[in-house]
């Protein structure tokens, strides 16, 4: 039963990190606009 029930939790971690590793997460696509005073720059 121990054998078992081990065998389900890595087989459960692999698929888990295959799953991971193949998905291709979206890009987010909203533009970030910042304002930078111009104190910040080095004359």
């Amino acid at each position: 039963m121990r054998r078992l029930l081990l065998v389900l939790v890595l087989g459960l971690l692999v698929g888990a990190g295959v799953f991971v590793m193949t998905w291709e997460i979206p890009v987010p696509s909203k533009e970030v606009e910042k304002v930078i005073p111009n104190d910040r720059f080095k004359p």
